[in-house]
């Protein structure tokens, strides 16, 4: 998906403006109170997969309902957890970007179940994202992403409860938009390698800057 940098924040703005109707309320069919005060967000800390200690890192801006995100997860992303990541040449970290309230739901979703099955549930999210996305109304996207949450092993209360979460909300949107306009992102998905800016693009290429980022760093 491609947008405006300012665009993207006033996205971010408004997902968090209408979080308040979440999942919960989608399924209940209740309204949304007209003004409700959101806490101060706080800046959440990356959740890194991969060695520590790599010679390279790999940060992706992605967005849950963004289908050239989920192209990419599905054509790429084996390719660079197998040959990089898994080899010990990559630190990869994944930061979701928030076009939107359901979004913004899939984001609390991938976090609900703590850092250590971020990775997981995004992996469900995106491989599932046709499946998930389709759907007439909000009370149906919230039924599909309940769905997914089983599959990782949430209850419904779990999940409740983490879309419920005021707080919470507050530090995702908070932490996105501090990334976000740090790195001058303007789309999904988008690519830090090793402090450069790379957009999406076929995985020959993205292979060619990453193996010439490694073997800088390994020269220094």
């Amino acid at each position: 998906m491609i947008s405006t940098r300012r665009s993207l924040i006033a996205a971010a703005t408004a997902a968090l403006a209408f979080s308040v109707v979440s999942p919960v309320m989608a399924q209940e069919a209740q309204p949304a109170p007209a003004e409700e005060q959101m806490p101060e967000g706080k800046i959440l800390e990356d959740i890194a997969l991969g060695n520590a200690d790599a010679p390279v890192t790999i940060v992706e801006y992605a967005s849950f309902t963004c289908s050239h995100c989920a192209a990419f997860h599905e054509e790429n992303w084996p390719k660079l957890k197998a040959e990089y990541i898994e080899t010990g040449k990559v630190k990869f970290i994944q930061r979701d970007v928030y076009f939107d309230a359901v979004g913004l739901w899939a984001g609390i979703l991938a976090r609900c179940g703590g850092d250590s099955k971020y990775y997981a549930v995004s992996d469900l999210l995106f491989d599932d994202q046709k499946t998930w996305l389709n759907a007439k109304s909000g009370d149906e996207i919230a039924a599909n992403l309940r769905k997914v949450g089983a599959k990782a092993g949430m209850t419904p209360e779990q999940m409740d409860a983490c879309w419920a979460d005021k707080q919470q909300v507050a530090n995702l949107v908070a932490t996105f938009q501090k990334n976000a306009t740090a790195d001058k992102i303007e789309g999904t998905p988008t690519f830090i390698i090793a402090g450069e800016t790379v957009q999406n693009q076929p995985w020959d290429d993205m292979k060619k800057i990453i193996d010439a980022k490694i073997a800088e760093a390994e020269k220094k």
